[in-house]
């Protein structure tokens, strides 16, 4: 059999079992291909009364002031309300080269109201080394909205506070990658994942040869690369377009325990068990009761509290788990007794404690 049939038989494999196929290049990253994070400080001016009002601002003016040869008399602390103290992150991609443009995001430091219409001056964006590998500047785009009264009502939409600028940066220093070097390439997986580690070996191999690649561990898989630059661009290009059925994750039950939200994955299965669950209410009302004296009498109107305690426990109907039912199985079963929620958490929870779930329960 020839690697054409072997082909169209994992294809039709892959079919069969309803796997879903993915490129290399949406599961898996090479390594060393990666972006790297920046960071600065700077100014935003022109802004309509809206700027911050602390000392730090003004300091920070005093300081661009003077590299720029303007020096004030001692003693003037400039209070310019129409600047503002913010913070500048930025993402450098891989292999940016010198004088390409990338997104800079600004938020404000202070007490600013509002970057609405501000401008950021010239400010250096330096990577975790303290070196500068960018250099940011220009008009922002803030989509956040805030207006006040003078009887101090305000409404604010989105949050003014932080704005955009497209194209806002311009790269200074390129940042050496790993790509090049060597002659093998390194596929990390997103998921860690043994199954589809030897999966993706096992795909590269008969497409491209055998012991071509070889996993490494649950996330990295080497295969054998060119050594020169144009053909090792072309291998990884060619690589990253191969088709892999990644493996089911683990049987996981996540629970946000804030909003009530309750996922189930397809591998989650119960083992025999028998399930009742009742929902206690108690109910407290008050009705106070207003003794009023009669006339001439000489007493005082009195207030007497009245309570009135009621508990309502609903008769919920018992259901029994088969074994190994499936994700349609348990959400039916537990809707047929109109489980809320609140009420799926704690049936998952005893399920887990007594041993009849086979899942991992992440609460989170």
């Amino acid at each position: 059999m020839n690697t054409k049939h072997i082909m169209l038989l994992l294809i039709g494999l892959v079919i069969s079992t309803g796997i879903q196929a993915e490129r290399i290049k949406d599961i898996a990253s090479i390594a060393g291909v990666r972006s790297n994070q920046l960071v600065g400080y700077g100014l935003v001016v022109g802004l309509d009364k809206s700027g911050d009002k602390t000392r730090l601002t003004g300091q920070s003016l005093l300081s661009m002031l003077g590299r720029l040869g303007l020096t004030l008399p001692p003693g003037i602390d400039p209070k310019a309300k129409n600047i503002a103290a913010v913070s500048i992150q930025a993402e450098l991609p891989p292999f940016a080269k010198p004088g390409q443009q990338i997104d800079v995001t600004v938020s404000s430091l202070g007490d600013a109201k509002s970057l609405r219409g501000g401008t950021l001056l010239m400010s250096p964006l330096k990577g975790a080394d303290g070196q500068v590998y960018a250099m940011a500047q220009g008009s922002l785009v803030a989509s956040g909205l805030s207006a006040s009264g003078q009887d101090g009502s305000s409404i604010t939409v989105n949050s003014p506070n932080v704005g955009r600028i497209p194209n806002g940066a311009l790269v200074e220093r390129t940042v050496n990658t790993s790509f090049a070097d060597g002659g093998a390439l390194v596929f990390n997986l997103h998921t860690p994942d043994f199954t589809t580690a030897s999966r993706m070996a096992e795909s590269i191999n008969q497409q491209l040869g055998p012991n071509v690649a070889r996993p490494i561990d649950a996330t990295s898989v080497s295969v054998s690369a060119p050594l020169d630059a144009g053909q090792k661009v072309s291998f990884a290009a060619m690589v990253e377009n191969m088709i892999v059925a990644p493996d089911d994750a683990p049987a996981r039950i996540i629970v946000n325990s804030r909003t009530g939200t309750v996922v189930i994955n397809s591998r989650v299965r119960v083992q025999p068990a028998a399930v009742s669950h009742g929902s206690l209410t108690v109910t407290i009302s008050e009705s106070p009761q207003v003794s009023q004296p009669t006339p001439f009498s000489n007493g005082q109107t009195v207030i007497t509290p009245q309570s009135d305690v009621k508990v309502q426990e609903d008769r919920n109907h018992m259901f029994v788990f088969n074994p190994g039912v499936s994700l349609d199985e348990i959400v039916q079963a537990v809707n047929n007794v109109g489980a809320a929620p609140s009420d799926l958490v704690a049936i998952l929870e005893a399920l887990k404690s007594a041993g009849a779930l086979r899942a991992e329960l992440i609460v989170i």
